[in-house]
């Protein structure tokens, strides 16, 4: 009967979603938008949610192929007066994982029944979401607890519904025109203003229409006489007209015009009038020694503003339409008009805008065509003015003409071979200049294909138990089709939106099966490759800001994207931010809305093919302010902490301080002056920006910092912001290291929305007496503060390179291993002689995410002395540090990656190279540029700046410098290949690990093990519930337990299993008939209650007869772990997988731990002991006697009790280990060992 029910069940989910998709092409529907009435609801509702569809949103046939649920959601339970599941309370939580704008909500009980089957009153829209009231129940029956999912168009893109035919377009008598009528395009998702949809189809449609015959030519009554045209001194003429009706053959007869003399008038005096007005900048400040110009040929100057932004011009004599312009250095020039009111004084307002380097927001993108195919390429550049000269050029050569400079577009019609290469723009203003990014186009013969059908080689490795094969290797090629672009065909558009385009995937895959341990392994690999649709993967960044100082979360604060605000902070401070397409450089603001931490404007590195990067950000506190009398001449130390002496200082003069109408303010004055010392290591991870400028080529290049500072003056009684300016700031020559550096110090300020810096001012030497410090000498340069921006003492440094960086997931450093997604940083420091481990201080940072092929650095270099700047390299994957490779007792070149001799001059050194008790986490090495005469310098690990390219591209074999995740035996088997770093690398299977490619759920069940070591427990999950994959093998997970350091003999394992729920079809559930089986000699002896009656009561059960193994059907519910299961969703499926491993170490729901807690938050208990000598394992006796062993089983799983006989002995061929201490589970090496970086906080 159970199994009847569930069919049943089965039948019932399967017929609501045949529903669902028909009331979603049955776009004419009574109310296909909003479905209020769910079955079950009855006509007691005090007040229902009525359907009010836009009919412009109704035509949901045109969007492509349908649309698609999304998965389920549950943020609330039946107390209080009911279940709540809002859909403004889950975008809260959720974010963006429901559409803008679903057409339509499905709701289901945890028990998964429906509201009819449970006869429940319930409101459901899915503009509102889902409302279930204790008081509209029948008498004695409350709310049950609902899931609530949203049906969303996919793509997102749909027609909407035609308009009304347009008149005519000839409207005159005889004539025959076309009238027209539109529909837009639209998206049921927030798109990007530099996006253009594209939905299929036309946009508009036209027929002919026509105004009837012409009736007889006449004329009109002639029309009054017009002005004379001259309104004073000598004679003029005036002209009356009149027209003939229609205006057709035959002509009227007679003249359509005529004109007369007007007599004479005297002509009165200029009235002489006087102009006041205002100069200020957009946010209101005023602005002085502006110069004010009357708009004409040439133009007119006629004032300049004052301290207060006042001007003052008389005796004018303007025309009807006067323009006033204003000038001022630094700014951009604004124009606005004059206003008379007939008193004799006008008055004029302007306001300037801050003058702004251009930055770009759009770059071309890589294409692929066919010869004779056209292509465009579009950028677009943003700035104060914005730009309106853009330039484009192909392998670095101008390209000429007036077409190509005038436009952020570049169209290249009937492509030939010679035209491939790579193409950038540049775009340009009176301030200055700004590069794209270069975009690759490759042009194909006629009939050439980009995308083999044949897969590439990519090696999974199999089982322990599997045989090797005749190399010695247990991997098999499963093969892989590389994510190349495609040519796209003749329809594609060629606009700038966005363009899905073509790549090479997946066409087929076939199911092998692989011999292994007398049975046979199921594998699907890749048997075709082709092009299609590119995979458009949602790439995030996700993260925590906290203070640098005391580790204090940033709760609720703001996040901004260039200008614009895309949300907040949590209360624990962490963020996530969807990465907008064609993004090259993430620049993000963090604000503190109560104003304790300094403003951090950050470049967050991000994984472009797809997926989530974690990132901690570090904001500084603002140095407590301190008083200042503004009628006096001030000096504020720069960087005078901890007993150092200071970089310079901030020189104030008296009436320095400026209210923002320019009023002189010569009161008390609270100084705040925040700086970020370089010569202090633990400031790296609180500097912001990437410390970038862009020259007058536009292009992005590095400054070396020797210090930044952000201030805040405020008015000591009122709080008021004020500003200051002319300022002087004063460097102390003697911090300056480098004498070369010293010729060429500048002040530079922070655009916090590009991230780039802008130069402000010069420092030169001062000149004159030197004040109070005889035996120091200042550069000194001059500066107004007029905004909230972050100054900096920059230099630029034109000696850089590159630096190679490889990721391992473990210190077998095979290449088919390498880690994608993880976080490389470097900081540049300045070594003191003969100290290299002791820097002197910092001057640059930078961040780059691994690919396919590594990462590569930017850094300074030298090549005169190697050891001029060194580099301090860390690497993080998900919030973890991954290790580096030792350098000592004995540096291995075969292990670091760089052959010898260049090896010995970067001067290899782990952070523990001689505090055996430091963290194992970061190398430091000497840049030495390489040598182009040095055969040995030639192959890696640094790079010419000049040769990323050939960085970028350098094969495995080149040298280069490594990290490894430091794992325990640990070993996972999907059926259906898939590379966690690579989310492009998913397929859509019935048999997928993964059924959802954008939203990854990890669910993992802890077991306790007493016995005398640590012990693997493996998973084995197959296909329970769901009719296509019942009893097929999803995959494998192996664990070994750790030690819980409190409990003698215990340890805990944290195990994976696949989760049940949807597949990739996202029609059916399927809940995983779970196997946890630890290897030796154990025996089970404990269930969580609570986990026990939770499957008792959501049948079926599985069954659980064998002593030695615990089976389970996955929960559809998240559960916790009162239940000793834990599951988090995440977009990043490490990241989802780390954080539920840290509570399971914890034993919590909430927490986060890496030493393990065994006893707490458990599902299974096993007792194990060690195998009796001769006695064979029960993995053992499967392989030598089968038969015997499977009637084993069968008489134990006739057993409805559990034996207490002796334990059988689970064993399977992971690794035994003997007895004895044993490496813990890999753990982050801030938790696994107590240390530091030396110069590292």
């Amino acid at each position: 009967m159970a199994q009847l029910a569930q069919l049943a069940q089965l039948a019932q989910l399967a017929l609501l979603a045949l529903l669902a998709l028909g009331a979603l092409r049955a776009a004419r529907a009574a109310e296909p938008l909003e479905n209020d009435l769910e079955p079950g609801k009855g006509g007691t509702a005090e007040k229902p949610w009525k359907a009010t569809p836009d009919l412009e949103e109704l035509d949901l046939d045109t969007a492509g192929r349908g649309a698609e649920w999304t998965s389920w959601f549950n943020i609330d339970h039946p107390g209080g007066d009911g279940d709540h599941e809002s859909l403004e309370a889950i975008r809260f939580y959720y974010g963006d994982r429901v559409c803008a704008r679903p057409v339509a909500i499905q709701a289901r009980s945890t028990e998964w029944e429906l509201p009819a089957a449970l006869g429940q009153v319930v409101h459901a829209s899915p503009k509102r979401g889902f409302l279930c009231l204790h008081r509209e129940q029948p008498p004695g029956k409350a709310c049950a607890n609902y899931h609530v999912r949203f049906l969303c168009p996919l793509e997102h893109i749909y027609w909407s519904h035609w308009s009304s035919w347009s008149p005519c377009s000839r409207s005159a008598c005889g004539t025959r025109g076309t009238q027209s009528r539109t529909r837009r395009c639209r998206s049921a998702r927030s798109q990007s203003p530099l996006k253009e949809l594209k939905c299929q189809g036309k946009a508009s449609e036209r027929r002919p229409c026509s105004a009837g015959p012409c009736p007889e030519p006449t004329w009109t009554e002639w029309g009054a006489w017009g002005p004379c045209s001259r309104s004073c001194g000598s004679a003029g003429k005036r002209v009356r007209r009149r027209s003939c009706k229609p205006a057709k053959n035959p002509p009227c007869p007679g003249r359509a015009s005529e004109v007369q003399k007007c007599p004479p008038a005297p002509c009165p005096g200029c009235p002489g009038l006087t102009l006041q007005g205002t100069v200020a900048t957009a946010a209101g400040l005023a602005l002085p020694d502006a110069r004010v110009y009357l708009e004409g040929r040439p133009p007119l100057l006629l004032a300049r503003s004052d301290a207060q932004g006042r001007f003052t011009a008389s005796g004018l004599c303007l025309g009807p339409a006067a323009n006033l312009s204003a000038h001022r250095d630094g700014f951009a020039s604004g124009l606005a008009p004059i206003v008379t009111d007939g008193s004799g004084v006008a008055a004029a307002h302007l306001r300037l805008r801050r003058l702004e380097k251009p930055y770009m927001v759009l770059h071309p993108a890589a294409k692929v065509r066919e010869a004779g195919q056209d292509v465009t390429f579009c950028c677009k550049a943003a700035g104060t003015p914005a730009p309106q000269k853009y330039y484009w050029y192909h392998n670095g050569t101008l390209l000429e003409g007036k077409a190509q400079r005038s436009s952020g577009r570049l169209a290249l019609r009937g492509l030939a071979p010679e035209q491939a290469g790579t193409y950038h723009c540049k775009a340009s203003s009176e301030a200055g200049a700004i590069r794209s990014a270069p975009a690759q186009l490759t042009v194909l013969a006629q009939g050439q294909q980009s995308c083999r059908a044949e897969p590439e080689p990519s090696l999974m490795e199999l089982p322990s138990e599997c045989p090797q094969d005749a190399s010695g290797s247990r991997y098999y090629n499963v093969g892989r089709c590389p994510a190349s672009p495609c040519p796209g065909g003749p329809a594609e558009p060629s606009g700038c939106g966005e363009e899905a385009g073509r790549c090479c995937g997946v066409r087929r895959m076939e199911l092998r099966q692989v011999p292994c341990a007398g049975s046979l392994l199921p594998v699907k690999v890749v048997a075709e490759c082709g092009c299609g649709p590119c995979a458009q993967p949602r790439v995030l960044v996700q993260g925590r800001v906290t203070a640098a100082d005391t580790g204090e979360p940033l709760r609720f604060g703001h996040i901004f994207l260039g200008g614009k605000k895309v949300g907040f902070t949590g209360y624990q401070g962490s963020f996530t931010i969807e990465v907008p397409p064609d993004t090259q450089r993430l620049v993000t603001r963090f604000v503190d809305g109560q104003q304790r931490l300094v403003d951090a404007v950050k470049v967050l590195p991000f994984n472009r093919r797809g997926g989530a990067v974690y990132q901690e950000v570090k904001m500084l506190r603002k140095k407590e302010p301190v008083e200042l009398d503004g009628g006096r001449s001030n000096a504020i130390p720069l960087g005078e902490a901890g007993g150092r002496e200071p970089v310079g200082e901030l020189v104030l003069p008296a009436g320095a301080f400026l209210r923002p109408s320019g009023e002189v303010f010569n009161g008390t004055v609270k100084a705040s002056v925040t700086f970020v010392d370089p010569r202090d290591m633990g400031t790296a991870s609180a500097a912001s920006s990437d410390l970038s400028f862009a020259n007058a080529d536009g292009e992005i290049v590095p400054l070396r910092t020797y210090g930044m500072f952000a201030v805040d003056f405020r008015e000591g009684d009122s709080g008021a912001a004020l500003q200051a300016g002319p300022v002087q700031v004063r460097m102390d020559a003697g911090q300056v290291w480098m004498p070369e550096h010293l010729q060429n110090m500048k002040l530079w300020s922070l655009n916090p929305e590009s991230g780039l810096w802008e130069e402000e001012g010069v420092l030169r030497p001062a000149g004159g007496g030197r004040r109070k410090r005889e035996e120091r000498t200042f550069l000194v340069g001059n500066l107004e503060i007029r905004e909230r921006r972050l100054f900096n003492l920059d230099v630029p440094e034109d000696r850089r390179c590159f630096v190679k960086v490889r990721a391992y997931s473990n210190e077998k450093f095979n290449p088919h291993e390498q880690l994608e997604g993880v976080v490389i940083s470097l900081i540049n420091l300045e070594p003191q002689p003969g100290f290299p481990s002791n820097p002197r201080a910092w001057g640059r940072f930078d961040s780059v995410v691994t690919g396919a092929n590594g990462a590569c650095l930017p850094a300074f270099c030298d090549g005169q002395r190697p050891d001029a700047y060194t580099a301090l390299v860390t690497a993080t994957l998900g919030g973890e540090e991954l290790e580096a490779v030792a350098s000592s007792p004995k540096l291995n070149p075969n292990a670091v990656g760089v052959a010898q001799p260049y090896l010995g001059k970067l001067g290899y050194r782990r952070s523990d190279h001689e505090d055996p008790a430091l963290k194992k986490t970061a190398f430091q090495i000497n840049v030495a540029k390489p040598d182009p005469n040095n055969v040995d310098e030639s192959n890696g690990p640094v790079y010419s700046y000049r040769s990323l390219r050939e960085c970028e591209e350098a094969p495995v074999s080149a040298n280069h410098l490594r990290f490894y995740r430091v794992e325990v035996d640990k070993y996972e088997y999907n059926v259906v290949p898939f590379k966690e770093s690579d989310v492009t690398s998913w397929t859509g299977d019935y048999l997928a690990w993964w059924p959802n490619p954008q939203e990854f759920r990890a669910c993992y069940i802890k077991v306790q093990l007493e016995g005398p070591q640590e012990y693997m427990v493996r998973s084995r999950n197959v296909g329970g519930s769901h009719p296509r994959t019942r009893g097929q093998l999803y995959g494998l997970r192996d664990s070994r337990s750790v030690r819980d350091p409190l409990l003698d003999n215990t340890s805990g394992a944290c195990v994976e299993f696949k989760c049940g729920g949807m597949l990739f079809d996202q029609s059916l559930v399927d809940r995983t008939l779970v196997s946890i089986v630890p290897q030796g000699s154990c025996r089970r002896t404990a269930i969580n209650g609570l986990l026990r009656d939770y499957l008792s009561r959501h049948l079926p059960l599985a069954d659980n007869n064998h002593t030695g193994a615990f089976s389970m059907l996955a929960p559809l519910d998240p559960l916790g772990h009162n239940y000793g299961i834990y599951t988090v969703t995440d977009q990043n499926p490490r990241l989802a997988k780390e954080i539920a491993i840290g509570r399971c170490f914890a034993g919590t729901s909430d927490g986060f731990s890496r030493e393990m807690r065994a006893a707490e938050g458990t599902a299974v208990t096993f007792s194990c002991q060690e195998r009796p000598p001769g006695r064979e394992s029960f993995f053992q006796r499967l392989l030598t006697a089968p038969a015997e062993a499977l009637a084993e089983i069968r008489r134990e799983m006739g057993s409805s009790e559990l034996r207490r006989a002796p334990p059988e002995v689970m064993d399977f061929a992971s690794g035994a280990r003997a007895p004895g201490p044993t490496p813990t589970r890999r753990t982050p090496s801030s938790q696994r060992r107590p240390g530091r970086l030396r110069g590292q906080p």
